[in-house]
């Protein structure tokens, strides 16, 4: 598993380039992609930590659920690949 979230995170932006490469307008869905990602992965975020904080209770024992999310990790899991997607965009145009 280890193997597979590393060269996956190599290989996706690598292939991300590719197709923005071939048709432009998938520049323009990455965008949108990341801009939908970031706001559920930033609700599901803050709405657990407010969760947290109303019903009082111990805040390293509870938050540890929040990872259980599946919607919270492939947000995260696209946020990151995006990342790296925009930075080796960013190389490609500096050189």
């Amino acid at each position: 598993m280890k193997l597979l979230i590393i060269s996956a995170s190599i290989v996706m932006p690598i292939l991300m380039i590719i197709m923005q490469r071939k048709r432009k307008q998938f520049h323009t869905i990455f965008h949108i992609f990341a801009l939908l990602a970031a706001l559920v992965f930033g609700n599901i975020a803050s709405i657990a930590i407010y969760t947290i904080l109303k019903d009082n209770t111990v805040f390293m024992t509870n938050i540890h659920a929040l990872f259980l999310n599946p919607y919270f990790l492939i947000t995260g899991a696209y946020l990151g690949v995006y990342l790296l997607y925009i930075l080796t965009l960013q190389i490609i145009h500096r050189s």
